[in-house]
């Protein structure tokens, strides 16, 4: 199954017989079967026939769009996605069970920042990261057995505080440099790659919870809002340092990114451009059809994203179990 992220603008999805066409103007530029489709993610501004729509909710094939720089702005889901057994089981998770899901939660990203930082340390000795290692693993000790979800927010927050800037001592592409983590807008070249990375795994993570039958907007570590599927972000967690800053530390230090030619600049913001945007994702297809090593042997990081869910349908389903957060090994 292969999923077609549309980033380049003006483009048109057409439909003949039973293959989606890319068109820009008059050329051709991709196309796939419809029984090979597992998602479209357009971002910016192309347009979808209504044939292709229509092919894709009786498919349930879900389409998504996305601003350039990978927020997501609504999706098309088929109607009969729900399962509301599931639904009505996220709606009386005891708050008890909910505290331990986000402490795992959290503890599993903390723990995940430091053992990417400690590769990093094998590989580049003469970076000081001892310091920050230590701190991701007291304040990943310490949101495991915190009392409130407030307080597992708070190492959280501590934690993104020691491990960014250490992060950006990773870097060996002198044309790139990383001090701190700046969110809405990214204002230099690594925090544009780490948004547009976050927001594009969020995006494939909330379609895999929905297709699940699960409500995104009931969570247990991230307020949810109107406009927030906070479950989504739950999740995401787990994955950021072993999926999105991992491939950010690959493209930078390997040269694949440049700053000249793949970004655009404004007066207080930076983005990924549409090569940079072209690169990024060629790249991240790659790094998820990758096989990683897990606990039942190994499978691809596709897997990993529906494994992790599945496992929180469990706890819903005992909601006395733990919910076991995906780990690097």
């Amino acid at each position: 199954m292969r999923s077609l992220y549309i980033s380049q603008q003006g483009c048109q999805l057409t439909l003949r017989q039973e293959t989606v066409l890319v068109q820009l103007r008059e050329d051709v530029v991709d196309r796939i079967q419809l029984p090979l489709l597992e998602q479209i993610l357009i971002f910016g501004r192309s347009q979808v026939t209504t044939s292709v729509i229509q092919s894709c909710l009786q498919r349930q094939i879900p389409l998504a769009y996305l601003s350039h720089m990978g927020r997501c702005y609504g999706r098309l889901m088929p109607v009969d996605q729900a399962a509301y057994a599931l639904v009505e089981l996220q709606y009386v998770l005891p708050e008890a069970a909910r505290l331990r899901v986000a402490q795992q939660l959290v503890g599993a990203k903390l723990l995940n920042s430091r053992v990417l930082l400690q590769r990093q340390q094998r590989r580049l000795p003469q970076a000081d990261l001892a310091s920050a290692i230590a701190s991701l693993d007291e304040l990943a000790e310490r949101a495991l057995t915190a009392q409130t979800i407030p307080q597992v927010l708070g190492f959280e927050g501590a934690g993104a505080a020691a491990y960014f800037p250490a992060l950006g001592r990773c870097l060996t592409n002198s044309d790139f440099t990383f001090t701190e983590r700046s969110r809405r807008p990214p204002k230099d070249p690594v925090n544009a790659v780490l948004s547009f990375g976050y927001q594009v795994l969020w995006s494939h993570v909330l379609f895999a919870i929905e297709n699940q039958g699960l409500d995104a907007y009931r969570a247990c570590l991230h307020q949810p809002s109107p406009r927030h599927p906070a479950l989504a972000s739950d999740l995401l967690e787990q994955f950021r340092a072993p999926i999105v800053d991992s491939l950010m530390l690959y493209l930078v230090n390997h040269h694949i990114l440049k700053v000249e030619e793949d970004f655009d600049f404004q007066p207080d913001a930076c983005y990924l451009n549409h090569s940079g945007r072209r690169r990024y994702l060629q790249a991240f297809l790659t790094r998820m059809h990758e096989t990683v090593q897990t606990e039942n042997g190994e499978d691809v990081r596709w897997a990993l994203l529906k494994q992790q869910i599945k496992a929180f349908i469990r706890c819903l389903q005992r909601p006395d179990d733990t919910y076991a957060a995906y780990r690097i090994r």
